[in-house]
């Protein structure tokens, strides 16, 4: 069966350059399916602004046109930090057989040496590195030593084992930012077209990022 991919984040809000991103690595690793999964707390950044109600709903709305993504609620259920790792745990014990997928950004994959027990997440996933134009991957230290003995350039590699590979694929880039997104509906500005519909309407009608809301950079 082809690789599950798994993408995490606050998604506070979700917009297109999430899904754009998630839409073209599905397509391009041939994965069964991307699975979406809504940060319940954050453990290297501030909380989300939006509950996790609010963040549920949001990519519920964006992601129910494609049935090829997957909603899981599974950290925002779990209670302390919500560590990929343990993650990958519970989705390692779920799908024992599968090869497994962690998407992340290329500047989530330059901080990786922070996240909490980092190098078992190749023991349980490959590490998909969706690259954007300005990012250049490292050649020295841990993560230079990490993409010399593990990086791929073949996708079969992802599909023939379960986990320990390092792909890294270029996405289009869409200059959009959902700190950018809660800052202009602070403003009392519109965020249509930014976003799916369904999600804008789930922002209008919370008013999870109205006035009297703090706004993080």
């Amino acid at each position: 069966m082809n690789p599950i991919g798994v993408f995490g984040g606050t998604f506070d809000p979700i917009h297109y350059g999430h899904l754009r991103s998630a839409h073209e690595l599905l397509y391009a690793l041939k994965l069964a399916e991307v699975r979406f999964l809504p940060c319940g707390l954050p453990p290297h950044r501030e909380p989300a602004i939006a509950s996790g109600e609010q963040r549920l709903a949001m990519v519920r709305a964006a992601t129910a046109g494609e049935h090829r993504f997957v909603v899981d609620d599974r950290e925002l259920r779990r209670d302390g930090p919500s560590y990929s790792v343990d993650t990958l745990l519970a989705l390692r014990a779920e799908f024992p057989a599968r090869s497994l997928c962690l998407m992340v950004g290329m500047d989530a994959f330059l901080g990786l040496p922070k996240w909490y027990q980092w190098r078992q997440l190749l023991q349980l996933a490959h590490l998909i590195v969706a690259h954007r134009p300005g990012w250049v991957a490292p050649d020295t230290g841990p993560l230079g030593e990490l993409l010399r003995d593990r990086v791929t350039e073949n996708t079969d590699d992802l599909h023939e084992s379960r986990a320990g590979r390092i792909f890294v694929h270029a996405v289009t880039q869409l200059e959009i930012s959902s700190s950018a997104i809660r800052k202009m509906t602070l403003a009392g500005q519109d965020p249509r077209y930014l976003m799916p519909d369904a999600v804008r309407e789930v922002i209008m009608k919370s008013g999870c990022y109205s006035a009297g809301l703090e706004v993080s950079a």
